[in-house]
């Protein structure tokens, strides 16, 4: 039960990203720029913690800054038609750079902050008591919950509503969506954002829930991971929370087993799988049709 743990508590920023890339991709709009709004998210965290000592401004705080620099990129990719893979890969040298001033600006250290405090664990009363399953409603974090429970509506959203229709209608045929009457660039500057938010909440994870504090690069490379789960899940919410899971257990078996394996080899096991993925899945899954056709 410890491995299973520890795997979806590693999963939640994974599996938030990679719904919010989904949301994104299905719109139209490649997003490589993950990992700088999930960074914008972990100090945006740390910053609004530490400014009210009151962690869900932190987490607010993620999330507005998460969706202005998925405002960014969506005003780059649809109103001034700039490369799609360009902006994101610039939106993560920008907020890698940000970060580190933002640090010695309020902190005056060098790419760390002080400490703030953390979301706190609940546990739901009876709950709690289940055998087996009591365990995934004993001091668990909120985000948990909040997390389960986004994977289920943006798949309801996306498959069993009109605007989940019109979503993926603008991701394979805009021209036809457009035709339709439907508000392409609406839906497009919407999608961006959104998927903004949900990485500034995933980056709110890293920084005021697993640790306390913001150290620079901390994202380390979970916003390609979870971009590998997008396309590994085949641009779905549901299929991206199991990919996200796969991931999450490699890193798990680093935390909870014990291998005669130099730890630096462990450390490796998340990247080299998420390689080994995006060889095998990239023949093969096939996301949307305009992904990246920004003429509408």
């Amino acid at each position: 039960m410890d491995m299973v743990m520890v795997t979806l508590r590693m999963a939640i920023p994974l599996i938030l990203a990679s719904i919010g890339s989904v949301i994104c991709e299905r719109s139209g709009i490649i997003n490589l720029g993950i990992e700088g709004m999930m960074l914008m998210g972990a100090i945006g965290a740390v910053m609004g913690t530490a400014f009210t000592s009151v962690p869900w401004l932190g987490v607010a705080l993620a999330i507005i800054m998460g969706g202005l620099f998925g405002l960014l990129h969506a005003v780059l990719c649809i109103k001034y038609h700039t490369n799609q893979a360009v902006s994101g890969v610039g939106i993560n040298i920008f907020a890698s750079g940000l970060t580190l001033v933002l640090c010695k600006v309020i902190w005056n250290k060098e790419g760390l902050s002080e400490e703030v405090a953390q979301i706190p664990t609940i546990t739901i009363p009876g709950l709690s008591k289940i055998p087996v399953l009591g365990a995934l409603f004993t001091n668990q974090s909120p985000y948990l919950y909040i997390t389960l429970f986004i994977v289920f509506i943006s798949w309801y959203i996306m498959f069993k509503t009109k605007a989940g229709l019109r979503l993926r209608t603008i991701g394979d045929h805009p021209k036809a969506a457009a035709t339709a009457g439907v508000n392409v660039k609406k839906y497009r500057y919407v999608s961006v954002i959104l998927c903004g938010m949900l990485c500034g909440l995933a980056g709110s994870y890293l920084s005021i829930v697993q640790s306390n504090l913001f150290v620079k690069e901390m994202v380390a490379g979970r916003g390609y991971i979870a971009l590998a789960a997008t396309i590994f899940g085949g641009w779905n919410p549901l299929g991206s929370f199991f990919a996200s899971l796969l991931f999450a257990f490699s890193q798990a078996i680093r935390i909870i087993m014990e291998f005669d394996i130099p730890e630096q080899f462990l450390q490796m096991l998340p990247y080299v799988l998420t390689m080994i993925v995006l060889v095998l899945a990239g023949g093969k899954s096939k996301g949307p049709q305009a992904s990246g056709d920004i003429k509408d």
